[in-house]
Formats: C-alpha cells, structure tokens, sequence
C-alpha cells in the first residue's frame, strides 16, 4: 500500500482532500504546518479533529522559521522594492511543496496530497508530468501553482481536481466534519484584514515618508503619504483629489514618487518576466500561441509566447493588458495545461 501525506490546513478542503485520499487506498497520515508565531492552534485543532474521525494520525510540523525567510522576508522585500508580491505563489514552491514534500518523503511517503483545486497528469509521449486546471473553473488555483517543477509534480495528488466546491461541502456535511462550514479566507495568511502597510511597519520598522505625486510628464502633481501604500491601477484612496479620475500608473522607490495618469495609460501590450519555471515543456523552441492571464482574478487574453533569454519570456497580447504589475505572475496555457508562467518584471506598449 503507498503511503501519502496530507497538508490539512483546518479548512473544508484539504479535510475531504483527506477522505479521498483514504479513499484511493493509500495509507495516510494528516500533517499541519505551524508558519507564525502566536497562530495556527485553531487550524491544528479542526485539522485533527477530522483526522481523528477518519482515523488517522495527525502531525504539526513547526516552519516558523523557514516561512519567515522564504515567504514573509521575500513579500517585504519585494513590496519595499515597489512590487507586488504573490505570497501564495512563493509558499507552494518553498513551504508545502518544497519543505514540507521533503518531509513527506524522509517519512517514506510517496505522495503529498493537499486541497488545491488542480489536477496532475502523467503524459506518456513526453515523459512529462502535466500541471492541469480543475474541473470547477471558478475554484481552478493552477495560477498559484505554476512553479511546481516535474521532481515536485511527480510526487503530488489533488485529490479535488474534479470535484465542485459544493460537492466539497456536501461530502464534508455527510462526514461530519467540524469544518464544512468554514468560510474560505480571503487573506494572506500572516497579514489578516489585507493590511499590507501595518505589516511591513511591524516586521521591517518602515515608516512611509511623504512624497511627490508626478503626472506622466515627471511634473509635481500633488504629495503622497509614502509610496509603499499605493498599488499599480489604483484611483481610490490617493489621498488628494484631482479634477479627473487619476491611476497609479508606476512608483519609484528609491525617489520615493507616484506617477499619475489616465485609465488609458495603464495598458500595455507587451509582458516580460522572468524567474521562468517551464510545466510542459522543458524550453521553448519556438514562440507559441497561448492563453495567459497577469493576475489571478482575471480571465485568460490570447498572446505570442516567445522565450528571449535563458530565464526570460515575452508575452506580445493581442488586446492590451491593464494595470500589469511587476512581482506578480504571469501564467501561460495550452487549452486546461499548464505551459509555462514567470515573475513579472515590467509590461510595455
């Protein structure tokens, strides 16, 4: 019998990610990461309270320390350069994926199994392991997991990857498990309320300074109250009014200024990232036609897809996309698979 990990984070579903691991036939075990200080115990306690009820061990794994260096130093970095960081995108590839994968198979496991909303499949002619959307399009998380690499794809389950999140809640009521009803958390984990600015004050003792707020023409425009706090496409909460709709268009750090300008001056047609994981294939030989989004929450734009360096993709959209921000993520597909994604550095015209 193979035997699995499951990463159960107290939630409804890595707990009936769990109950369909049993059922496959794997032997298996719970394991829940405890990643800040002064956090976690609620979630350990629903995560073994299902366990419990289907009858299997249950582990808390202690990451502070490694969460703290690869996921809350590198969003505080990244933020203090003026980006805007995924952090969930950094913990699959570091924390659950990397270190905690590295468990699983000290302790024999062959599989890690956990509640994303994805699929993984074998395909025989390339020899390759395909990263591949879930069913529900609505709950689909393959954007977060596009820097999963085929030594780490080789050795995960999904087991939700073809069921609803209202089958979900339907099989975690039948169970009787105490998290069926959980709501889903819409925050970062280790910033709860979205209040990014608190966060890097308390962890880095950044203060926002005062700056100049400049139209597209570098002309003093207005004053800011810190750079940090505005995000690219923003026009609520500037601070000031104008006598039109203004967007944050870009920032320099280091100049401490916030460049202002219409709507239409946040497209750009043109994406480039780097920090490039390739899914299904190992190198681009040629430019390719795909389906790519920028951010999570958007819907997949055709563009040309075309490697121009070792560690760099050019993505040319045919419709112009808004509001691109570096540190973000774009993610290319081929019809439901993964092909490729990559840290956003800039978008041009």
């Amino acid at each position: 019998m193979s035997k699995a990990m499951i990463a159960m984070s107290g939630g409804v579903d890595s707990s009936v990610a769990a109950l369909l691991v049993l059922r496959q036939g794997y032997e298996a075990f719970g394991a829940t990461m405890r990643l800040t200080e002064g956090a976690g115990d609620s979630e350990s306690n629903d995560a073994k309270s299902v366990c419990d009820r289907l009858g299997i061990a249950h582990y808390v794994f202690d990451m502070r320390e490694e969460f703290d260096r690869d996921v809350m130093r590198r969003f505080a970095d990244a933020y203090l350069r003026g980006e805007t960081p995924n952090p969930c995108i950094v913990c699959n590839d570091f924390i659950k994926f990397g270190l905690l994968l590295e468990r699983a198979l000290e302790l024999g496991c062959g599989k890690i199994a956990t509640g994303h909303y994805a699929s993984v499949q074998y395909e025989e002619g390339s020899g390759r392991w395909l990263l591949v959307k879930a069913a529900d399009p609505l709950k689909d998380q393959t954007y977060f997991l596009y820097r999963l690499r085929q030594e780490q794809l080789a050795h995960i389950l999904f087991p939700l990857g073809n069921v609803s999140k209202s089958q979900v809640r339907e099989i975690a009521a039948e169970n009787g498990f105490v998290t069926s009803r959980k709501h889903d958390s819409q925050d970062i984990c280790f910033i709860p309320g979205g209040d990014y600015v608190s966060f890097l004050r308390e962890y880095t003792g950044m203060q926002p300074a005062e700056g100049n707020f400049l139209d597209l023409n570098g002309s003093v425009i207005g004053r800011h109250c810190g750079a940090v706090k505005y995000t690219i496409g923003q026009r609520k909460g500037l601070g000031m009014g104008f006598n039109k709709p203004m967007y944050v268009c870009r920032k320099d750090m280091a100049a401490n200024t916030v460049t202002l300008g219409d709507n239409s001056d946040l497209f750009s047609r043109r994406v480039i990232a780097r920090e490039v994981c390739m899914s299904a294939l190992p190198r681009l030989e040629r430019p390719l036609r795909v389906a790519a989004k920028v951010r999570y929450s958007q819907r997949e734009e055709w563009a040309r897809l075309e490697q121009t360096a070792e560690d760099e993709i050019t993505l040319e959209f045919d419709r112009p996309q808004r509001a691109v921000a570096p540190g973000q993520a774009v993610v290319c597909y081929d019809g439901d698979c993964v092909i490729c994604g990559g840290r956003i550095i800039r978008g041009e015209n």
